[in-house]
């Protein structure tokens, strides 16, 4: 590869969702001289919803682009560098490690932070992905209080359905969940939960056919998989609980993972089995995946970087 085309830097932040701007204040400011790329999704999913009123310090709410870009903004004047490109390729074979950028850019790096994210899965429909943010989420505990006292409906049948439909119930009045099988997936502790919350109804055997509603969710056409017949069900809000895609393909001959793709840390830290690789946010996070948890751990993240690169003489 042609030198013109290589870089060395000290830290590279892979990723621009919370995780990945917090771990660029915190890198900056202990004068690492971050470099940041953005990745596909500049700001990762809160770039995809609107209000966001659980994260301290906006207390009139705010909306998710607009909070990633004062975290931008943040990172940006505390000195860290912020390129848009996406991570392709890389080589963690050797030190420093090789990350290529679009194909065609390397950058060596002493330490690697990865912030990927992890992305919702969606059920395809055109309607879905219209009314995203008007009505249709993929997060309960995110936008479940937008809709108190209101009806709502969630599709899927795990363990995480089961979760947010029991969260959902706390606030809605009805909770329309609609199960593709005639079992949920879930463990038989979350489905005894479910079947006995009184305003929890079930859709067995059924599928969405489609969200229906022009500017905002107003209804969902629910088809029964057996005898083909269609309801509709007047709704205000449509949760999609189909689980989650960790954004890690590219790590997978290096870094240790579970068995869908979640970056494995030692617990306690943001560490790797990769010495001076660490990762934060939802790639490593299935559990919470909350905006105010993948930048607390982006903080972890730039201080057991700091801590690697101090020990090893290299800052």
């Amino acid at each position: 590869m042609d030198n013109a085309q290589s870089e060395k830097v000290h830290v590279l932040i892979i990723g621009s969702g919370p995780a990945g701007y917090t771990a660029a204040i915190y890198a900056a400011r202990a004068n690492m001289k971050p470099v940041l790329y953005q990745g596909i999704q500049p700001g990762g999913q809160l770039t995809i919803t609107t209000e966001v009123e659980n994260y301290p310090g906006y207390p009139n709410g705010v909306q998710g682009p607009d909070m990633m870009i004062d975290f931008e903004k943040q990172a940006t004047r505390m000195g860290a560098e912020i390129r848009y490109g996406i991570a392709t390729k890389v080589d963690f074979g050797l030190q420093p490690y090789k990350v290529w950028i679009d194909d065609e850019k390397l950058i060596e790096a002493d330490a690697v932070i990865i912030s990927t994210g992890a992305s919702a899965k969606w059920l395809g429909l055109e309607s879905e992905q219209r009314l995203n943010g008007y009505g249709v989420s993929a997060c309960a505990v995110c936008d479940g209080f937008f809709f108190k006292g209101k009806e709502v409906a969630i599709v899927g049948a795990g363990d995480t359905a089961a979760e947010e439909a029991l969260y959902l119930s706390k606030l809605c009045t009805t909770v329309h969940m609609i199960v593709r099988r005639d079992q949920m997936r879930a463990s038989k502790i979350m489905q005894e939960r479910v079947l006995n919350t009184t305003n929890i109804k079930i859709y067995w055997n059924s599928e969405t056919d489609e969200i229906l509603g022009d500017k905002k969710v107003e209804a969902v056409r629910i088809k029964n998989r057996i005898n083909n017949t269609t309801e509709t069900v007047p709704i205000h809000g449509f949760f999609v609980a189909i689980g989650h895609q960790p954004n890690s393909d590219i790590f997978k001959p290096w870094i240790h993972m579970d068995e869908t793709g979640y970056i494995q840390t030692i617990p306690g830290t943001t560490k790797t089995n990769l010495e001076g690789v660490f990762a934060a946010g939802d790639v490593q996070d299935k559990n919470y995946r909350q905006a105010v948890t993948a930048a607390g751990s982006g903080c972890m993240a730039a201080l057991d970087a700091e801590r690697y690169l101090s020990a090893k003489g290299l800052v």
